[in-house]
């Protein structure tokens, strides 16, 4: 699959998105995972803003072999999803809002924290580094 022209395929929200998802949450929701069972809120922050760099993670994660996921498949079920909204931000954006996040050395974590900061979007993990220095949760997960 050509994924140069993936961000262009999903629709605008027909509200305002407020949330961004993380890889794990992304995963779970477009898998129907049960691990949802646990945040029962989840819908109500939909629509949901998806990074490019969870696109990335969870590319590589299946060429690693840690990730049993059709990466055409799983991009289909996203676009057909309209709760999925993909956020484009620019690059510079991006890191410019990561050079400062020294407190992780994940380079993903530390992107999609950047993403939520730069677009000051909600980010909604279950990532115990991320919960204990990113001011900007979903008010469930901050409150834990």
């Amino acid at each position: 699959m050509d994924w140069t022209g993936a961000a262009a395929a999903f629709g605008s929200p027909a509200e305002p998105v407020t949330t961004l998802l993380d890889t794990h949450f992304i995963l779970w929701i477009a898998l129907r995972s049960k691990r949802l069972r646990a945040y029962p809120w989840i819908d109500h922050y939909s629509p949901w803003t998806v990074s490019p760099v969870s696109l990335l993670e969870i590319v590589l994660l299946g060429e690693a072999g840690r990730l049993q996921v059709r990466h055409t498949e799983f991009l289909e079920r996203l676009r057909a999803d309209r709760r999925f909204v993909i956020d484009d931000v620019g690059v510079t954006l991006l890191v410019t809002a990561a050079i400062g996040l020294a407190w992780t050395r994940d380079p993903f974590d530390r992107l999609l924290a950047a993403h939520s900061a730069a677009r000051r979007l909600r980010l909604c993990t279950v990532d115990p580094v991320i919960q204990e220095h990113h001011a900007l949760l979903v008010r469930e997960l901050a409150a834990s």
